[in-house]
């Protein structure tokens, strides 16, 4: 395989952008080998510009407008070349012709914003929060009410498939195929999705294959077939990278292989082979500072050299080219005088731009005059405010500064992962909570951190500070939460601006918050229930649902009886929630997490004045069951605490014995293994505790349900956790 060597260009910048907001134009015509490149910001502007002899040129720019533009998809004529730029502002749909033309001005019937668009033909495919609707010819066709909120709309090749059939991608890990206004079937994939795209663009030999990306970063394919709809492949996402933002398909290698192209929310850009497996390949990543929104693979700069050309979070709109750096030589005969006659820069000496041809040397020239009349310009207005300063009339304007933000859960480590991205630079973040929480090291994160002092009395169980590198634009920060403790984390996110200014951002901790939505269910396990009858309504209690639990819906789904199951990330017990008017029933096999709804949803209800009938029913068996459960965990950590206490001791024997060949070969893979043992036990602090916290309390919560105070056995549970092993761990909570 050979090596792809990619250069990074940068050709403009423009407002904040979106995922999914930059296209390609087809290249058209003999004499026109290139791609335009169309982008739309948040500054409400459309504009399209190409490259033609190593310059920057404009093809048309809109005005700004007061609604920022969140997406842009590109359509055509059926079976003809997409030339047509639509983009999305807020409820409305706008078209432009390649020329900048603005045709299409559609002002849909939704009140929410247009979240994904697809353009098929005549057929405009719109999903908003929670709507699916199509529109054939800009009049209402279709419509659908999903039952969690929607991430992506695609539409299957219609010349492949019977009848015109939707694909919209839900964050409850469901892919639901729309025909007409009725959903044929549904599919689960591994995460919840956030874009789609057809495989290889058209979908595959069926037309029903379609690539998707996951908020937690997995990658798969799934085919949605009519009779029998199947997952092909999926790449897990092991090395915990960002969030999937922006897929595509091109021949970047030019084997005649289409490489499925990925951009990520912490900056990666990855290349994937497929050859001749089945799953994708990792052949090729690049890291930009920022998250990548958009990427599509094309000719821009240089006829004949392919590249990815990506728009950043900032506005950044970049590429990364196969054409090589120019080796052409200056001529030593060349004069050393600026290009220009009205350049008033310094003199441009020739051996100072050895290796740089005659078009790029006036272009240094000129952006150095461009960059030199910036200076004069801001020397100007800085010192006609400090002369306005002097005279105390002057009025500082707080800057207006956008902030992307993600807290999201991560199954890998049953972690929350906070992104914080601004458009400018970062200067500090201060993380304060109500409630307790660990902190545990990110490598990607270069941010300098300072605990501060609190005062658990007045509710403030952390104050800490990131102070962030120069030019550091985002930042990442993994939370670990206890369940059953619940309230919110704020962050005070500071900009290198002037004046200082600091937006605060506030994330929940939810008291179930490690368990993560699911549509699986397991009858063999033993099971404890909880069930609720009172004067409540549907949306009532799938609010409290919604305070307790992660990845619920802000409203309820369609239908009088809704059923969500939950599994947890960090002990993988189950959870199963059936609700209605006036009545409610959650099924688990973990006995504290029956206790934590139930104290919850009691304290809920009191609030809101509702009288609730609570009766529960709690199994013996379960007790064992969430023991094994815990057991694998308990027993790794232990196994970890005990290694990384003998490192020390294990190197003293080798320093003052030469030869430690008679040692076993546990200590000897100990001190082999010595750097990522403790590298591994520092990434994790306070697990042990963190356990022996969760059985603490499942042995409260068991005796708790029989009417009985167990605390005063605590200590004695503690030293059959020192002395651990499944079976007395087991027989204590039986005896006792």
């Amino acid at each position: 395989m050979m090596e792809l060597n990619l250069s990074r260009l940068d050709y403009l910048q423009t407002g904040t952008t979106s995922p999914n907001s930059m296209q390609l134009l087809p290249a058209t015509g003999k004499k026109e080998q290139t791609n335009k490149v169309a982008v739309a910001d948040h500054s409400g502007v459309v504009q399209c510009f190409g490259i033609k002899k190593k310059e920057l040129q404009s093809v048309f720019k809109t005005l700004p407008s007061q609604v920022k533009l969140t997406r842009m998809e590109l359509g055509g004529p059926p079976g003809g070349i997409r030339d047509r730029i639509f983009v999305c502002a807020h409820s409305e749909i706008r078209g432009f012709s390649k020329k900048g033309k603005q045709f299409l001005t559609f002002e849909t019937n939704l009140t929410d914003p247009i979240k994904a668009v697809y353009v098929e033909g005549g057929e405009l495919l719109v999903g908003s929060n929670y709507i699916y609707n199509r529109y054939t010819d800009c009049t209402d066709s279709a419509y659908y009410l999903c039952p969690d909120r929607i991430s992506d709309v695609l539409c299957l090749p219609p010349d492949k498939t019977d009848g015109l059939l939707s694909v919209v991608a839900c964050e409850d890990k469901m892919l639901r195929m729309i025909q007409d206004s009725e959903m044929i079937y549904e599919f689960e994939i591994g995460g919840s999705p956030s874009t789609t795209k057809l495989y290889e663009g058209t979908g595959g030999e069926e037309g029903d294959e379609v690539i998707y990306g996951t908020r937690d970063g997995k990658l798969g394919l799934a085919q949605l077939s009519r009779l029998l709809p199947s997952q092909k492949w999926e790449v897990s996402n092991d090395k915990q990278h960002g969030g999937i933002l922006s897929l595509d398909h091109y021949d970047i290698y030019a084997d005649g292989i289409q490489e499925l192209i990925v951009s990520r929310d912490d900056g990666m850009i990855e290349i994937y082979g497929y050859d001749e497996n089945d799953e994708p390949i990792l052949r090729h990543h690049q890291t930009f500072a920022e998250s990548v929104t958009s990427i599509r693979g094309g000719v821009v700069s240089a006829p004949g050299y392919d590249e990815l050309v990506c728009t950043t979070y900032s506005g950044w709109v970049s590429s990364l080219t196969t054409e090589p750096e120019s080796s052409s030589k200056i001529k030593t005969s060349m004069p050393s005088t600026p290009v220009s006659s009205h350049s008033s820069a310094e003199p441009v000496k020739a051996e100072q731009y050895v290796g740089i041809n005659h078009d790029t040397l006036e272009r240094i020239v000129r952006i150095k005059d461009e960059i030199e009349e910036l200076q004069n310009k801001v020397a100007v207005e800085r010192e006609r405010y400090q002369s306005m300063a002097a005279q105390g009339n002057s009025i500082s304007a707080v800057p207006h500064f956008q902030v992307n933000n993600k807290w999201r859960l991560s199954r890998a480590d049953a972690s929350y992962i906070l992104s914080i991205e601004v458009h400018t630079a970062i200067d500090f973040i201060l993380l304060q909570s109500d409630v307790p929480v660990d902190l545990l090291d990110v490598d990607r994160n270069q941010a300098v951190v300072s605990y501060s002092a609190t005062s658990v009395e007045d509710g403030n169980y952390l104050l800490t500070t990131y102070r962030c590198q120069a030019n550091a634009t985002r930042i990442e920060i993994k939370v670990r939460s206890i369940e059953g403790q619940y309230g919110r984390l704020t962050a005070y996110i500071a900009p290198r601006l002037h004046p200082k200014v600091c937006c605060v951002n506030e994330f929940p901790i939810k008291p179930l918050s490690l368990h993560e939505r699911t549509h699986k269910w397991d009858d063999t396990r033993p099971s404890n229930s909880l069930s609720l009858r009172g004067q409540f309504s549907l949306a009532e209690v799938h609010s409290w649902i919604a305070f307790c639990l992660p990845d619920v819906p802000d409203r309820a789904p369609p239908g009088e009886k809704i059923t969500m199951t939950f599994a947890s990330t960090f002990l993988n017990t189950q959870l199963e929630c059936c609700y209605s008017a006036g009545e409610a029933v959650f099924t688990s096999d973990s006995v504290s997490t029956i206790s934590i709804l139930k104290d919850v949803l009691s304290k809920e209800a009191t609030n809101k004045k509702i009288r609730l009938d609570m009766s529960y029913d709690i199994s013996d068996s379960s007790v064992p069951h969430v023991l094994e459960l815990i057991h694998p965990l308990l027993e790794e950590q232990l196994t970890l605490a005990k290694n990384v206490q003998l490192i020390d001791a294990l190197k003293d024997l080798q320093v003052h014995e030469t030869d430690v060949s008679f040692l076993s070969d546990d200590y000897k893979g100990i001190l082999e293994n010595a750097d990522e043992l403790k590298e591994k036990y520092q990434r994790q602090p306070c697990y042990l505790q963190r356990l022996y916290g969760i059985i603490t309390d499942l042995f409260i919560d068991k005796y708790k349900f029989k009417g009985q105070n167990s605390k005063n056995k605590v200590p004695a549970l503690m030293e059959v956790l020192d002395n651990y092993s499944l079976e007395s761990l087991i027989a204590f909570f039986s005896r006792n």
